[in-house]
This record gives C-alpha cells, structure tokens and sequence, in this order.
C-alpha cells in the first residue's frame, strides 16, 4: 500500500465549505460549528442542502442527488480550501455512486474531513482521488462543539499538522492489546460501514500493508463480532501491519466489547493498540488516513513520516 497525495495546509483567512452527504443537520449545531470555524479566521460557506431533508426518508439530509451535488460543486469551487462534513448518521453509500468523481479529480486536492458515516467517502477519496483526508470531528458534531481537546487537535491538525505529527492515545486509553511496533500506510474509519462497503466500486480492496484504524458507535458486541467475521472472511484484513481501536460508545460494556476485538483481532500476529481516542468518544483526535505512519502500541503512539498536510 503507498502512501496517498497530503493536500495543502489551511491558511488564515481561507475558504472552507461545510456540506451534508449523510444525515440532516440541526440548524443551531451546524451554527454553532460556523462560529469555531470563523474564530480560527476561516471563512466558512454552507452548502445549499447543508439544512435541507429528504421528503420522505427522514434521515437522509436532502435527497441523494442533492447531497451529491453539494460535495462535487464545494469541491470543484476553486475558491474552497478544504470540505468539512456537517455529521454523520447514514447516506453517503446512497450518494457515493452519484458524484462526478472525474471532475473532482481535476479540481485538485484539498482537504477533507469528517467520520462515521463519511467512511464510505473517505475509501472514496482514497480509490478515487488517491488523496490524504482527515478522519476527524464533525462540523456540527457534538463532540466537536462541547469539548477543546476536539477542536485544537483537529485546528493543529489543520494549520500546524508539523505539531501533531506523533499522536498519542488519550489518556487512561492507549493500551496494548497485542504489544509491538508496526509501520505501514493509515487506512479505515467506522468498522460498520467497512463491512458494508465490502465489494463496492470505491472501497478498497484490502488492508494490506495498512496501519487499520476501527471504532464504532451504538453497535452490540455480536454484531462487532460479525463486522470483523465479514472482513476476515473474506481476506479484507490479510496483510495488515497493525491495528488502532478506536471508541466503541454505546456497544455494550467495554469489557464484552474488548473480549470481542481480543478474539477477532487477537490471531492477525500484529500489534494492536486499544482505546486510542479517536471516533465517537469524547474529545476525538483527529487521525489522517492515507499517510506512512509508524504505531507503538506499548507507548500508544502514532508517529506519521511526515505532516497529514503539506
């Protein structure tokens, strides 16, 4: 697996646009997110569905040939720096199929951010556009709005990703599952929607070679069981180097859960690195996918060759 191209750093003063490829988006959140936007000097822009939902399908922010719309034409604007997504909840599978991904790719790159849902984009981006993107807060996310470790990870991240070039887990997490050292190229996201991605056009085709990072939210410890059964069965997990978990809020008790990753993930004969703090838990750092990177799941450190960002 070979590393990804790193977009370009932000800037003060620059460009972004917030859009919506999955679920709709309370307006006072999406407000809220503006306003840390506009206090790191960006100048953020909303897209036109940003607010919007469907008619018939509540959970879907607008229809699926808006949300679309609204990703391509922020992406291809040449006055937009970076695209945030506004939140997660499900829809980019319905909408992944939709964009002009041809025309984003001559547009250049930029940055990209956003998680869970926004998995599916992230594999997207990588296929597609073969370009570094963030797996961090969202927007109008909770996480992002309530706590500061959240958002000065992901604005380092941003404007001085030379500062954040060796993450570390967040304490009490960052524990050993299986000890050890592993190098290889960050890929992965929300482990439901890599299982359901599994054979699609934009997913990738395997983690080999590949630092995996999983974590999850409001999913029971079977069900986990039967993600992970999905990727091992089908060799997705073959030839990865290491692994990094996430959060798994609101699937069960940690206990059950860390059985679960122990006994699914325990016979890959690599290192894995529990609890690491980033995903749907509180204050989540902001991990880029795509980049050469080097775990120590002993010391529960990411350290990254070089800046998520140019």
């Amino acid at each position: 697996m070979r590393p990804l191209v790193r977009p370009t750093r932000l800037a003060p003063g620059a460009r972004v646009a917030v859009v919506a490829p999955s679920g709709p988006v309370p307006e006072e959140r999406l407000q809220a997110g503006l306003d840390i936007l506009r206090g790191w000097d960006l100048d953020p822009v909303v897209a036109p569905h940003a607010l919007g939902r469907h008619g018939s399908l509540g959970y879907l922010a607008a229809t699926d040939g808006q949300r679309a719309a609204d990703l391509e034409h922020a992406w291809c604007d040449p006055s937009v720096a970076a695209v945030f997504c506004a939140r997660g909840g499900y829809g980019a599978q319905r909408m992944v199929d939709l964009v002009d991904w041809d025309a984003m790719r001559a547009a250049g790159p930029k940055v990209f951010a956003g998680f869970s849902d926004v998995t599916v984009l992230h594999q997207a981006f990588a296929t597609r556009l073969h370009l570094v993107t963030l797996y961090g807060p969202a927007a109008a996310g909770v996480d992002f709005l309530k706590h500061a470790r959240a958002q000065e990870h992901l604005r380092a991240t941003l404007f001085e990703p030379e500062s954040v070039r060796t993450i570390t887990a967040v304490p009490p997490g960052g524990r050993a599952l299986v000890p050890g050292r592993a190098r290889g190229v960050t890929l992965g996201g929300c482990l439901s929607l890599l299982a359901s991605d599994l054979g699609t056009p934009y997913a990738r085709p395997g983690a080999r070679g590949g630092l995996l990072l999983l974590e999850d939210v409001a999913e029971s410890p079977y069900r986990l069981d039967r993600y992970l059964t999905q990727l091992l069965r089908t060799g997705w997990l073959d030839g990865t180097t290491g692994v990094l978990l996430g959060s798994w809020e609101s699937c069960g008790t940690y206990e059950d859960v860390r059985t679960v990753l122990q006994d699914r993930l325990g016979g890959l004969g690599v290192p894995v690195v529990e609890e690491f703090g980033f995903g749907h838990g509180e204050g989540a750092l902001t991990l880029p996918l795509g980049v050469t990177a080097e775990l120590d799941a002993d010391a529960g450190t990411l350290t990254l060759d070089a800046p998520a960002l140019s």
